[in-house]
């Protein structure tokens, strides 16, 4: 390398490290405070660097918001569609094979603490939250997971396994029944719940699923 290219590769390593501190800490506040109270300002404030270094990477906090929220969906949904793949790609049984999914989608995913986060707040500011965000939030990430199950789940209708002529209604029906009861165990015991719950809201929520989409002769 060039005393020229390493002139230039330098800035280059500095934008890119500014990049990355702006949106961990656009995740950190989004994920804390919303996005409607987030500013730029507080942004910054977390990153440890000007506002007009911000403006300088994103034009507005729409444009931050997009960015991160589409980013950080991206490595979720590669994640999701793994365990999708590792628990649904060879299905000889219906119950056992979406029990098993069930039981690791229930289960936090460490590693996205901060995606959850900015989802949650996402929900709770539904009713005024900007449209064209919650858009490209739904297609960066639940749309795209939901695609892959209903495709996996159109694979069990296609060998008798399943009875989902909607193979895309039957997936989102699945994941709504599976995420609310999730929410609604866990807020009306008030503390995150412990494994063994984990695994009967998984199999309750399986049984429930099945008994609308299991072909008549294997109920």
């Amino acid at each position: 390398m060039t005393r020229a290219d390493q002139d230039v590769e330098r800035p280059q390593r500095g934008l890119s490290r500014k990049h990355g501190d702006i949106t961990r800490a656009a995740r950190e506040v989004f994920g804390r405070v919303g996005y409607l109270m987030a500013s730029i300002d507080m942004i910054a404030s977390e990153a440890g660097v000007s506002t007009r270094t911000i403006y300088n990477h994103f034009d507005n906090k729409e444009h931050l918001f997009a960015a991160v929220v589409t980013e950080s969906s991206r490595r979720v949904v590669q994640a999701h569609e793994a365990i999708i793949e590792r628990h649904l790609s060879d299905v000889t049984d219906a119950e056992t094979a979406l029990v098993e999914l069930a039981r690791t989608w229930v289960r936090p995913l460490p590693e996205f603490v901060d995606h959850f986060a900015i989802v949650r707040r996402i929900n709770a500011e539904h009713d005024h939250f900007p449209r064209e965000l919650f858009e490209a939030w739904q297609e960066a990430g639940p749309r795209r997971v939901q695609r892959t199950l209903a495709a996996r789940m159109a694979a069990m209708h296609d060998r008798g396994l399943l009875r989902a002529e909607d193979p895309h209604f039957a997936a989102h029906h699945f994941a709504v029944l599976l995420n609310a009861t999730l929410a609604a165990r866990a807020r009306d015991a008030g503390r995150e719940l412990g494994e063994a719950e984990l695994d009967e809201v998984a199999e309750e929520v399986v049984r429930a699923f099945l008994y609308g989409y299991l072909p008549p002769a294997e109920r």
